[in-house]
């Protein structure tokens, strides 16, 4: 999957989506995901929705970006250190390797961790990115 441009080369894309917008539907996609598998796995444990917990964040960080683009720099910084935790935690799944039955052990938590692992790196990957591109375009202008 290869970022795109836009023409003016103000602002970095993905599937025609600013950064901002990939933060919130990431953050969605994580509490749709913690909810669904609580749901779906009969979860008592809140451990369960760890991925809503994380994703809660970015969806605020996501908006709150969208709306405020005076803050965005700020905002999209702390948007790629949730997305580093995410990584963090993520890398959890490659703990499993360690015990018996592998990281499916507990097939519910294993494919949550992997999944974390995976579009986490997916999600920092692309900020680091959207970071470059800005870098490489901004006008020293801006520069306070």
């Amino acid at each position: 999957m290869q970022p795109e441009q836009t023409t003016d080369a103000a602002e970095f894309t993905v599937i025609g989506q600013t950064m901002e917008k990939v933060t919130f539907i990431y953050g969605a996609f994580l509490c749709v995901w913690g909810c669904m598998v609580s749901a779906l796995s009969g979860s008592e444990s809140v451990t369960s929705l760890i991925p809503a917990f994380i994703g809660a964040p970015l969806v605020i960080v996501g908006l709150a970006a969208i709306q405020l683009p005076q803050q965005k720099k700020l905002l999209m910084h702390i948007a790629v250190l949730i997305g580093l935790f995410i990584v963090i935690g993520g890398l959890d799944f490659l703990r499993g390797f360690t015990v018996e039955g592998g990281p499916f052990a507990n097939p519910w938590a294993g494919l949550s961790k992997g999944m974390l692992l995976f579009t986490g790196l997916i999600f920092t990957a692309l900020c680091v990115q959207s970071f470059i591109f800005a870098r490489k375009n901004r006008n020293p202008e801006q520069d306070s």
